[in-house]
């Protein structure tokens, strides 16, 4: 049996990856300085210069939301493909 703190540890992994990797989608189509630019301002998440999520403070599902968000207030519909492909990688976590 896995325990709640580890299983919490594990699923920030999840959250740390999967935006990282939408973080890294978006630098290719929009470029790095507005992909992470729009990443950063985010708050609860901390992003380097190369789009590698260091750290998620707060709930993992609002703050990967609001990325999202932001990056759909860009581009909608190109966006919202984009991260459907990446979801279906991540089973355990749920898209809203």
């Amino acid at each position: 049996m896995i325990s709640t703190s580890t299983r919490m540890e594990s699923n920030n992994v999840d959250y740390k990856q999967i935006i990282t990797e939408i973080i890294k989608k978006q630098i290719v189509i929009l470029g790095p300085q507005i992909a992470i630019l729009k990443a950063r301002g985010v708050e609860g998440l901390k992003v380097s210069d190369e789009g590698e999520v260091i750290s998620v403070e707060g709930p993992g599902q609002i703050i990967l939301q609001k990325l999202i968000d932001e990056y759909v207030l860009l581009s909608g519909e190109i966006v919202k493909n984009a991260v459907n492909s990446i979801f279906e990688k991540y089973p355990s976590i749920k898209k809203h």
